[in-house]
């Protein structure tokens, strides 16, 4: 296995369904800044790896006709929420093994307003069974977004193990904010106290609205090459990935009664232990975190999935500021999901850019000083997870 290196990155400022900007124009936009980035062309791409859920067959093709019409392979990918991550570790693994030198990852969503909802009623859901069991413990809520009961029964479950209360979670959202006012990108840059998170309509377990991401549109790219196409193009210390795991759910996400399974958290925990393991640090050593924040719920458990902190700790984690600026982790500089955005398709690419802007030192007023080792969580209900971990020297 190759060492993989991410020499160009470009994402579009995420929109919310309103903005009716084709998705053919965002993935344009995001390819055609990594290409810039990268100071590569697109005839030096040999597979492009891209991802989106909402969109008909082939719309990877359409998305990158209009850049370049080379003949290449081009890969549609399609996991849930954690789609822009499949791309990416996709195009790594094409890199990784000396299948390409160079490969591009693009990732791209335009959704409409609204929860999601199911698309196809003639066939079997590939939720159901995510659902079922879940309803075997938990009571459900009419009129409630399903992906809010699921979420935000994981967050139920942490209060009744933990006995934390729900203004916890509604402070993920004051940090999510604060943090996103300072990223141009992001959809929702405007400060939220804590009574305002709290005092949102009330959607399920300890979630109000302000504690659950939007519907967003836009697109995000990366290009991965190895050292020898590195050195070619003259590309001096980059970022790489010194780990990368991809999971999905194990019989324990139906068989322990739990919440927290149901949405991930065996699978995150799998796979974060798996990068640990191959890049031979540990979560003491990072410097920032990209996290999967669809819900506050999801992020809290995410700091014990991840090792961030010891389990049945996380508000005290929270409480000492250690999700932030001045604490141990920078998580979600970006104002992460839950106020950048979260665009199904492109979400885990643009994981992948802010990580990449941190540790070269370009994130501006966001920058986390000193940043050198970087971790990125995706996940995608239905299941999967994928986890990586970003250096530069």
């Amino acid at each position: 296995m190759r060492k993989v290196n991410v020499i160009g990155v470009g994402m579009t400022p995420f929109s919310t369904p309103k903005a009716k900007i084709p998705y053919t124009d965002m993935a344009k936009q995001a390819a055609g800044d990594a290409l810039k980035d990268a100071g590569v062309g697109y005839n030096d791409i040999q597979h492009a790896y891209t991802g989106w859920v909402y969109a008909d067959s082939c719309a990877g093709q359409m998305a990158l006709y209009d850049i370049g019409m080379t003949g290449i392979p081009v890969f549609n990918v399609n996991n849930n929420c954690s789609t822009g991550s499949n791309a990416l570790f996709l195009a790594r693994q094409a890199v990784a093994t000396g299948v390409v030198e160079c490969a591009m990852a693009l990732g791209f969503e335009q959704m409409t307003p609204g929860a999601l909802g199911v698309v196809f009623n003639d066939r079997p859901i590939p939720m159901q069974t995510f659902f079922i069991k879940l309803f075997e413990f938990q009571e459900p809520k009419p009129g409630a977004p399903p992906a809010a009961m699921l979420f935000g029964g994981a967050g139920v479950e942490y209060q009744q193990k933990y006995g934390i209360s729900d203004e916890v979670f509604g402070k993920i959202s004051v940090k999510a904010r604060k943090h996103a006012q300072h990223n141009e990108r992001a959809v929702f840059r405007d400060l939220l106290s804590l009574d305002e998170v709290m005092s949102s309509p009330h959607i399920f377990g300890p979630l109000t609205r302000y504690q659950c991401c939007p519907p967003t549109c836009g697109a995000a790219a990366a290009i991965l090459c190895s050292d020898e196409f590195a050195k070619k193009h003259n590309i001096s210390n980059p970022v790489y990935i010194a780990g990368q795991s991809m999971n999905t759910d194990f019989t324990s996400t139906f068989e322990a009664r739990s919440a927290m399974n149901i949405c991930g958290y065996e699978m995150s925990k799998a796979a974060a232990n798996d990068v640990y393991e191959q890049a031979g640090l540990g979560p003491e050593d990072l410097d920032v975190v990209e996290l999967h924040d669809c819900f506050t719920a999801n992020e809290l458990i995410t700091y014990e999935a991840l090792g961030l902190t010891p389990e049945g700790t996380a508000e005290k984690f929270i409480e000492d500021g250690d999700n932030t600026y001045g604490g141990k982790y920078v998580t979600n500089p970006s104002g992460g999901l839950l106020s950048k955005g979260h665009p199904l398709g492109a979400t885990g690419l643009a994981q992948c850019a802010e990580l990449t802007w941190q540790l070269r030192g370009q994130s501006g007023v966001r920058q986390v000083e000193g940043a050198k080792v970087a971790l990125q969580h995706n996940i995608g209900l239905g299941g999967c997870c994928v986890v990586g971990m970003y250096r530069r020297d």
